[in-house]
């Protein structure tokens, strides 16, 4: 199953420290996933001043449960720093077929 992610980030004053203080982690998260075919594409939301404020991700679990578990883990959500995530099943085009 393919899962579209979007997530806005929390807005009080050390939102940004928060994000840089855990992006090392969730990147390598991330990394590892795509290894696993479960990371297919994503990256920052950024504001008007080119400031990241949340993440845009395609994934691909063998089910919601499993996605749900990999949030109880994920740095970001840890760490606090996305306050809303928004999460669609999806089908993605495949532009090779």
């Amino acid at each position: 199953m393919q899962f579209a992610l979007v997530a806005h980030d929390f807005t009080d004053e050390h939102a940004l420290e928060r994000r840089l203080s855990y992006r090392a982690a969730h990147l390598e998260g991330l990394k590892i996933m795509a290894k696993r075919g479960q990371f297919l594409s994503g990256g920052a939301l950024l504001n008007e001043q080119g400031r990241m404020v949340g993440s845009n991700a395609h994934f691909s679990f063998d089910s919601r449960d499993e996605l749900d578990a990999w949030l109880t883990v994920e740095p970001y959500v840890v760490g606090k720093v996305w306050e809303i995530v928004d999460i669609q099943e999806v089908r993605l085009l495949d532009p090779t077929s």
